[in-house]
């Protein structure tokens, strides 16, 4: 992290040099990571905020927990020249972006997926539509507003507002009595 605070880029990073700085032997970072991608993939994790933990009391509260967490991480990776340095040079690199991928995204946009299959198990949500679908309704205008557009307001009840909009499309439409 002191590396890269100080403006070193992932590829001037060497093993060596970490472990020089971190006052260890290269033994000793090779011991818990296979190389510095890993490393670096894993100091982005603990760099970002938590995963929420769900409340499981309703469908709804479960999906603004998700949005409310994209929503805290737009808000820091804005506020941090560290953290915006760090996912441009990830994804300038193949493999480190494709190993944060697999280990951060990934894993969290299964759990949101599950959430909308519980969703529909339940009778909350219309069974016509692909959860995956759904998810990136969902999703897609936080990630737009965090990531493409620098200039977007992040305000607190954004969460809720988007999930209750999309909500409203995905529930089952219930015949008139």
């Amino acid at each position: 992290m002191k590396l890269l605070e100080e403006g070193v880029p992932l590829a001037e990073l060497s093993i060596e040099r970490i472990a020089r700085t971190a006052g260890v032997g290269k033994a000793t970072i090779y011991r818990r990571w296979p190389g510095k991608e890993e490393l670096f993939v894993d100091v982005v994790r603990e760099a970002e905020p938590q995963d929420p933990e769900l409340p499981g009391v309703s469908l709804r509260d479960d999906l603004v927990a998700m949005m409310e967490q994209l929503r805290q991480r737009g808000l820091m990776t804005r506020s941090s020249a560290l953290l915006h340095n760090v996912f441009a040079q990830m994804k300038s690199s193949p493999k480190v972006w494709a190993a944060y991928h697999a280990t951060v995204v990934e894993p969290r946009r299964r759990k949101q997926v599950d959430i909308l299959r519980r969703g529909q198990e339940n009778g909350e949500l219309r069974t016509d539509l692909d959860p995956e679908l759904m998810n990136d309704m969902l999703v897609g205008p936080m990630l737009l507003r965090t990531v493409m557009r620098a200039d977007a307001d992040l305000p607190e009840g954004l969460s809720e507002l988007l999930v209750d909009t999309v909500l409203v499309a995905l529930r089952p439409v219930r015949p008139a009595d």
